[in-house]
Order: structure tokens, then sequence, then C-alpha cells
């Protein structure tokens, strides 16, 4: 009797994994497994730039697919002077608030001695329409220091971001330049740029013994 019932049990159902879902894995392990190799051997400065610019490159490409999928408009704002970037999508209220759903939007800042630039204006690569779109957004949704510090801290409005990633996965151009310049010891000068022309994957170059003119 035993046997027969458990013949005619329900099958459970087992829920697949997202694209998505199955990406954050995948990228959540190399870099667990780049961490675990360069602590084994030795972290060099160049090596460690490499890492940190290898994963904005990946989360960038990441969230433009999300913002497909979910028809979000999103973007990334650069602070360069504390070395910090997130993620941000744009809400009904037409205001831009940081994306949460996943750890992996979050805010990040890049480590001492590394540094980066960001420069949005005369690149060779660079698209009207989307720069048009940039612009838009800048005249309508952008607010001053001024502006964005009065009130509480609850009511402070997000700044917007200097990248936009549509909805269609396109991302407006940029190119950020990381730079590792040690003042003592033997260690050389090192720079990467990621840079983006209009649809990802983002290009990346490096390591480079000097910033391109």
């Amino acid at each position: 009797m035993m046997a027969a019932a458990a013949q005619y049990q329900h099958p459970v159902r087992v829920r697949g994994f997202t694209l998505l879902e199955v990406m954050i894995v995948l990228l959540l392990m190399g870099l667990a497994a780049s961490y675990v190799v360069f602590n084994a051997v030795g972290t060099e400065p160049a090596d460690e730039l490499e890492e940190q610019v290898r994963r904005i490159q990946v989360v960038t490409d990441m969230a433009s697919d999300y913002a497909v999928m979910n028809q979000k408009q999103m973007g990334i704002r650069f602070e360069p002077d504390e070395g910090v970037y997130y993620f941000v999508f744009l809400n009904e209220e037409n205001e831009w608030q940081r994306l949460e759903e996943n750890d992996i939007y979050a805010e990040r800042q890049l480590p001492e001695p590394f540094y980066f630039t960001l420069n949005l204006d005369d690149l060779p690569w660079e698209q009207d329409s989307l720069m048009a779109d940039r612009e838009i957004f800048d005249e309508d949704f952008a607010l001053g220091d001024a502006q964005t510090d009065i009130g509480n801290e609850e009511d402070k409005r997000l700044p917007p971001p200097q990248v936009l990633i549509m909805p269609s996965g396109d991302i407006t151009p940029f190119l950020l330049t990381f730079h590792y310049e040690p003042g003592f010891g033997s260690d050389l000068p090192v720079y990467y740029q990621l840079k983006n022309e209009d649809l990802p994957p983002l290009e990346l170059d490096g390591p480079l013994e000097q910033v391109p003119q």
C-alpha cells in the first residue's frame, strides 16, 4: 500500500533560475575565486586595480540587461572625489532612487591608493541621439548641490546619474580612467580605461603605462 501511495504522489514543482540570477552567481563565484588566488600569491596593485575595473565592467553590463528585462530607466552615479559609484533608477515620481533590490548594485568605493576620473564630453564615438537624451534628463531632473542639501536627510533627493542606462539597454557614452600612481618605491604607474560607445559590453583597455591623450 505504501508503494502504491508513493506512486500517486503529486510531483514537486521545481522553480528554475532566471538568466540574471545565474549571471549574478557566476560573477560572485568568479570574484570570490579571484580573491582567493590573489590572497594566496600576494596581490599586486595593478592586479587589484584590474579586478576593481572588471567588476564595474561586468556589473554595468548586467545592469543593462536588468533595465531591459524590467523596463526601467536606470543610471550610474559616480563621485570621483570620494571614489564612489552606485546604481539608481527613475521611480514613478520621476525621482532618482538607489537600486537596492540586489546588493550587487549597491554603493561601492574604490580602495586607496586607486582613483578614477570620468569624462562625458568630446568623446570621439559619442552618439548624438543618446547625448540628447542625457541632456534632456540633465535639464528635467538635475538638481544643484544647494537643492539636494535642503531639508532633512530623508527628504534629500539623489543627484542625477552622469551615465544613463535606457530601458532598451543602451548606455550613454562615457570614459572612465582608473589610476594607480605610486609616489615611492619601484612600482610604475598603471592605468585602465573603461568606455562605452553605445551598446554593451563595455570596452576595457589596459594595463596602460600612461593615459592616452
